[in-house]
């Protein structure tokens, strides 16, 4: 039995494929149910978010990989080839080393991003209250979140404000020199449109407008900017006020079309506007792009400003590492540890098992009219033929291929230290 980690990032994919294989809140439930019958795994966590779709397994057979790769197809109706080309297999030590390397946000498109850690824990979450989590995946996960702890307490990868929402602002400031004079349009109300938010309050946008489908969430997180709120079905009256349109939600079908964006901009005269879609599955259609004085990105748009500031992170993220390869030897031991615990387990109760039939047997011969003392002498026999069977032939086996030291370790083991004769050749 091994670990089995099957992904598809921003590495490895366009993100028009991360989008089709991403799992929506409402179906992650269906999904965690049906891989495990797809597979040999009872153990399942599934991790999706804007930028990756992974699925880690306790695997019982080598084909499982393989089998995983076509189940994520084959739920998300898409080419099996497709996704074999652009996705990752890890196993055993290299996938535990991958979720922790996810977990400290060394593999994000923003090393160091904050937000990845409470998405790792929501997919654990989920995957617990499934039933999809044992002893093995506990201790792994718990392991994997000291860890980030120990990463983010330790080191400085997150001492500069660099992650996706940082990157879409820094974007924005870029376009339009300063946003002291820029009315944005936040749409979405979760972890990274906040983080998007505080760093807009930061560079002292002009208005903020909070977009969501819950007028309530939007209201909280607008009160909280001194700005306005509305729903999602009221941006086509407020789109042409926006200089700025920065999405991210859960959606599995675009908010914004082409259409709604040209009726803006007509609106506008055609006063550019900036839209930042920073959600997988997307936001904004595709095709807004097409339209002059329209201006889209989406996350994978936003490479370049990543890249400088990967360097800042360099040392931190050269310390996470040598603290991850610690904890994945650590659980290493634990499991191996675990493993043998399940071994003497077993041992233990095939040898209650033995005494009890001998027993039961015993008695009831007893019943049958043997006398007790018969019965018991042949008890005795029989369970000390049991318990020899074992021990006597590793002693033979190992006696007859001369291996001293595995002599010796069986002579402690019973209590005969002392009395193997090591064997001497003719001088």
């Amino acid at each position: 039995m091994t670990i089995i980690a099957l992904g598809i990032n921003h590495k490895s994919a366009p993100v028009k494929l991360r989008e089709k294989v991403a799992f929506s809140p409402d179906k992650l439930a269906h999904a965690l149910q049906s891989c495990p019958q797809y597979t040999s795994a009872e153990q399942v966590v599934i991790l999706s978010t804007c930028n990756r779709t992974e699925v880690y397994i306790k695997a019982k057979e080598p084909e499982d990989a393989q089998k995983l790769s076509e189940w994520l197809a084959d739920f998300h109706q898409t080419d099996h080839e497709t996704v074999r080309q652009h996705s990752y297999v890890k196993h055993g030590d290299d996938a535990i080393n991958h979720l922790m390397r996810v977990a400290c946000g060394l593999d994000s498109l923003i090393v160091g991003e904050p937000q990845i850690l409470g998405q790792v824990k929501q997919a654990y979450t989920e995957s617990k209250n499934a039933g999809k989590i044992s002893t093995e995946f506990e201790k792994l996960f718990q392991s994997t979140f000291s860890v980030a702890k120990q990463v983010r307490t330790e080191t400085e990868i997150g001492a500069n404000a660099v992650s996706v929402a940082f990157a879409a602002v820094q974007l924005a400031k870029q376009i339009f020199s300063k946003l002291t004079h820029s009315n944005v349009l936040l749409i979405g109300a979760g972890e990274t449109i906040e983080l998007v938010a505080k760093h807009l309050v930061d560079a002292e946008a002009k208005s903020i407008t909070v977009a969501n489908r819950t007028l309530s969430r939007a209201s909280k997180l607008a009160d909280s900017l001194g700005g306005k709120a509305i729903t999602i079905s009221q941006i086509p009256e407020h789109l042409a006020q926006a200089d700025i349109v920065i999405s991210s939600t859960a959606s599995s079908l675009p908010l914004i079309s082409r259409s709604t964006v040209a009726t803006a901009l007509k609106v506008r005269k055609h006063k550019p506007m900036l839209l930042i879609d920073l959600a997988v599955p997307r936001d904004i259609e595709n095709e807004v792009g097409e339209l002059d004085d329209a201006y889209l990105y989406t996350v994978d748009d936003l490479q370049n400003i990543v890249e400088q500031n990967l360097a800042n992170r360099e040392v931190a993220a050269q310390q996470a590492e040598h603290m991850i390869g610690g904890m994945v030897a650590s659980y290493g031991y634990w499991q191996q540890h675990y493993q043998n615990v399940d071994l003497i387990k077993n041992y233990r109760e095939k040898a209650e098992k033995t005494r009890d039939d001998a027993l039961q047997k015993a008695l009831k011969q007893i019943g049958d009219g043997i006398a007790p003392d018969e019965a018991m002498k042949e008890l005795a026999f029989k369970l000390t033929q049991a318990m020899l069977h074992g021990p006597t032939k590793a002693l033979q086996q190992a006696s007859k291929l001369s291996d001293d030291d595995n002599l010796k370790f069986l002579a402690k083991a019973l209590g005969l230290e002392g009395t193997v004769k090591r064997k001497t050749g003719k001088q």
